[in-house]
């Protein structure tokens, strides 16, 4: 499967919004909205107001990443301002993880998961056959910019040997530094979707279609090579 790419929306220029939106509308695979509370990780960002305004200008699967201590009352702020995927750690939510991922099906969504780099693979098992997509941190949550963990690669490897060997259909995507020192490696993994942030995409160029461009022929160069 060719790699796709989702560009995490926090790291864009919001003066901008319309511009870069537009301009990326044809080749994201999905756009990344995170949505943090302050508590889970020490940082407020997006929110459902954002993702409205995003659906009023974009047909591209929205991909929402919520980093809350309460999934339960930010779901369905999601769904009715037109998020296309949601996804939660699961930690956030031990005795109600069937029920939330339940109501984002029932709504019409997809729905997905989001494991910490500590969090084991082996975690989802009791859910996998329910999941559209599992997200691996590679990187702590909460903050752009931080270093590359690549311990948590096996743990892609780890995920497609479960969907493998038990049919599950979930997309895996990787979320945390993938960049042009980490590309190889990465795709090393099978990983499907990479979440391109500050560093692997929106500091390539002023002009997102030119760092666009630019990302593509990176990851081009360092995946082919060798």
């Amino acid at each position: 499967m060719n790699a796709q790419f989702s560009p995490s929306l926090m790291c864009m220029d919001l003066t901008r919004f319309r511009e870069q939106i537009e301009a990326m509308n044809s080749t994201a695979a999905f756009y990344h909205v995170d949505i943090m509370d302050g508590s889970y990780v020490k940082n407020i960002t997006l929110s459902p107001f954002f993702i409205e305004n995003l659906r009023k200008i974009t047909d591209v699967p929205i991909d929402v990443h919520l980093m809350v201590n309460h999934p339960e009352d930010i779901i369905p702020m999601c769904i009715e301002a037109g998020a296309d995927i949601i996804s939660f750690h699961p930690e956030t939510a031990n005795n109600k993880i069937f029920r939330l991922l339940t109501q984002i099906k029932e709504a019409g969504r997809r729905c997905g998961v989001v494991l910490n780099p500590a969090t084991p693979a082996e975690s989802i098992r009791e859910y996998a056959h329910l999941l559209d997509k599992v997200t691996v941190m590679s990187v702590d949550p909460g903050f752009a910019g931080q270093k590359f963990i690549p311990e948590t690669l096996n743990k892609i490897r780890q995920l497609i040997a479960m969907r493998e060997e038990h049919g599950y259909h979930y997309l895996t995507e990787i979320d945390g530094s993938c960049n042009a020192r980490t590309f190889k490696q990465i795709a090393a993994s099978g990983v499907e979707v990479f979440i391109v942030g500050t560093s692997g995409l929106f500091n390539l160029d002023d002009d997102v279609a030119l760092a666009w461009q630019k990302m593509e022929d990176i990851f081009a160069t360092e995946t082919t090579a060798a």
